[in-house]
C-alpha cells in the first residue's frame, strides 16, 4: 500500500507540474463553456421558445435554466473522458521515457504500477471535472438557477462514474501506446469524436434510426443522458407547475435526450445507472486482466 500510495502521488504531482498537460486538461472545459455561452446559448433559448406554447407565461429565467441545463450536461459530459485521456497520458509518456522499464527493473510489481496511473488518473480527471462544475454551477446561478440540491448531487454522481468510466476506458487504450506522436493522435481523435458520439455535442434524436441504435449501444450516451436529466430537472418541473401538457414536456425531454430509447423502447434513469455503472466494472476488469497476462509474460 505504501508503494501504490507513492506512486500515486508522484503521478498526481507531474500532471501539475506539467504545465502543457495541464493547461490542455483545464482548457477544454473553459474552451467549451465559452463557446457554448457565446454562440450556442441563443440557439438553444430559441429552440426552446419555439417547442413551448405561447400561451404558457414563461419566464427568461426558466428559458435560461433550459438552455443552462444542456450547455452544462454537455460540457461535463465531454470533458470527463477528454480530460481523463490527457491525465493518463503520464502512463505513456513514463514508456516514451524509458521510466517505466526502470520502475519494472526495480521490485516494483507491474500490476502496482498500473494501479497507481488508474488512481491517480482519476484523481486529476476529478480534480479538473469538478472544478469545471463549480464554474458551471456559477454560471447558472447568474443567468437563471432552478436546480434543487438534490440535482446537484445527483450531478455529482453522475460526475464520479463517468470520471471511472472515463478513466478505465483511457487507461485500457493508453496502454497500448508508447510514443508522442501516438499519444497526439489519440488524443485529436477523443477531442474532436466523443462529444458527437455521446449526444453531447448534438442530441442522437436528431440522427437516423440506424444510428441513433448504434449510439445507443455505447455508455457515455447514458452518461450524458444522466448528467442532462438532472441539470435540467429543475427547469422541466417549472414547466410542468405551469401548465405545460404532458406532451409537450415528452417532446422537450424526446429532442434533447433526457428521454433515451434503446431501439424504441425508453430507457429508466435507474437502467442507465445500471449500463454506465456495469461498463465501468466491465472495463476496470479487462483493465486488470491485461495486467495480469502482462506480467504472467515477462515474468516467463
Amino acid at each position: 500500500m505504501n508503494t501504490i500510495s507513492a506512486l500515486t502521488r508522484r503521478n498526481i504531482k507531474l500532471f501539475f507540474k506539467d504545465k502543457g498537460m495541464f493547461f490542455s486538461s483545464m482548457i477544454t472545459p473553459i474552451i467549451l463553456l465559452v463557446l457554448y455561452s457565446t454562440f450556442l446559448s441563443k440557439v438553444y433559448k430559441d429552440i426552446f421558445i419555439s417547442i413551448i406554447p405561447q400561451s404558457l407565461n414563461v419566464s427568461d429565467k426558466i428559458i435560461n435554466a433550459l438552455a443552462n441545463g444542456q450547455l452544462v450536461s454537455s460540457l461535463l459530459a465531454v470533458c470527463c473522458i477528454t480530460v481523463a485521456f490527457c491525465s493518463n497520458l503520464i502512463m505513456v509518456q513514463d514508456k516514451h521515457l524509458g521510466t517505466r522499464r526502470d520502475f519494472t527493473v526495480s521490485p516494483v510489481k507491474s500490476s502496482t504500477l498500473s494501479l497507481s496511473y488508474y488512481l491517480a488518473t482519476a484523481a486529476n480527471t476529478l480534480t479538473v471535472c469538478l472544478s469545471a462544475f463549480a464554474v458551471c454551477l456559477i454560471y447558472t446561478a447568474a443567468t437563471g438557477w432552478v436546480m434543487g440540491f438534490t440535482d446537484v448531487l445527483l450531478m455529482l454522481a453522475d460526475i464520479f462514474l463517468l470520471v471511472m468510466f472515463g478513466t478505465a476506458l483511457s487507461s485500457i487504450i493508453n496502454s497500448f501506446l508508447s510514443t508522442q506522436g501516438q499519444m497526439s493522435a489519440v488524443g485529436t481523435i477523443v477531442s474532436a469524436g466523443y462529444g458527437f458520439i455521446c449526444g453531447a455535442y448534438m442530441p442522437i434524436s436528431q440522427f437516423g434510426e440506424g444510428l441513433r441504435n448504434l449510439l445507443s449501444l455505447l455508455p457515455g450516451t447514458y452518461g450524458t443522458a444522466l448528467i442532462r436529466n438532472h441539470a435540467m430537472s429543475g427547469a422541466l418541473n417549472e414547466l410542468s407547475k405551469l401548465g405545460l401538457p404532458a406532451e409537450f414536456t415528452t417532446q422537450i425531454r424526446d429532442s434533447i435526450d433526457c428521454n433515451l430509447y434503446f431501439f424504441n423502447d425508453r430507457v429508466s434513469i435507474p437502467a442507465m445507472y445500471t449500463v454506465l455503472a456495469g461498463s465501468c466494472a466491465v472495463l476496470i476488469s479487462v483493465y486488470i486482466l491485461m495486467n495480469f497476462i502482462r506480467q504472467k509474460k515477462s515474468a516467463a
